[in-house]
């Protein structure tokens, strides 16, 4: 999961619920869009605060910048369902969410789970949209290690979803002990996210990021700029595979140095400075 280096927002940020018609989602937005919008989705067990370092020096380059939870995550209402959490279900949410925002084409950002809704929501209807960028997210289901772990994931949310806070006791006694040690008010955020966030949310989500097929072909028939963007190594997608996507989309290619699947939270200032110039780049 990301964790976000700084939970307090920029001074000149909001927290706010962006009403769709869709239904409403809590975001933070930061920024004047002077040069464009860019809507920033998170990814499985994560949320809009993965990106609170971006906001700052995304909104200084000119764009104004929304990040969003998802239906069911952490601070957006969901049901109690599985079927509303379906990928079509989540990228028509997405869709929703630029409705909302007006202004014109939207930057599109999706990190890890993100980027297959993203990648959905693109499919069904690009004219949305001014680009797409893809972080640490990767052309088909996630990695055989981390499949095995996400199966095992889901089949305890499915026993014990009812008893989210001694699933998170659980989940916590398996770290490494090598993993480094979280601050105090970290942790208590990255328990609270957990336990606000609906189960069936994590269930089906995580059955996507084992089961993805392989939708770049489809992708790459879309006429949108793109940018591949990952650290230099990753868990959930091998970067060689992110290298060969972007290659058969025919995408800008970035990795960010000093960090791993969640550059937005590891090195936000590179990060940031690689989604101007890409954004900047679309403009001209």
């Amino acid at each position: 999961m990301s964790k976000p280096p700084s939970l307090i927002l920029p001074s000149d940020a909001r927290a706010y619920r962006l009403t769709t018609d869709r239904g409403a989602f809590a975001a933070h937005e930061a920024g004047a869009p002077v040069r464009g919008t860019a809507l920033l989705v998170p990814g499985f067990t994560g949320s809009k605060e993965d990106f609170i370092a971006l906001l700052e020096p995304l909104a200084a380059a000119g764009y104004r910048v929304v990040a969003v939870d998802g239906r069911g995550q952490y601070e957006s209402p969901g049901p109690r369902q599985e079927a509303p959490y379906a990928l079509e279900e989540l990228a028509g949410d997405l869709l929703a969410q630029v409705r909302a925002l007006g202004g014109g084409p939207v930057h599109l950002v999706g990190h890890s789970l993100g980027g297959l809704i993203a990648r959905a929501a693109v499919l069904r209807d690009p004219a949305p949209f001014a680009s797409l960028t893809l972080m640490s997210s990767g052309p088909a289901a996630i990695e055989e290690v981390q499949r095995a772990r996400t199966k095992l994931l889901v089949a305890a949310l499915e026993e014990m979803g009812d008893d989210m806070p001694a699933l998170w006791t659980a989940m916590r006694s398996q770290d490494p002990p090598d993993g480094g040690e979280d601050s105090p008010e970290l942790l208590a955020f990255l328990r609270e996210r957990w336990l606000a966030t609906v189960p069936e949310q994590l269930i089906v989500t995580g059955r996507t990021l084992i089961s993805e097929p392989d939708r770049v072909e489809e992708l790459a028939a879309v006429p949108l700029p793109m940018l591949v963007l990952s650290g230099t190594v990753d868990y959930a997608w091998p970067v060689p595979s992110m290298d060969d996507m972007a290659q058969r989309l025919g995408a800008e290619r970035v990795v960010v140095p000093a960090a791993e699947h969640s550059p937005n939270a590891e090195n936000p200032q590179v990060t940031a400075d690689a989604l101007v110039a890409f954004w900047d780049a679309c403009a001209r």
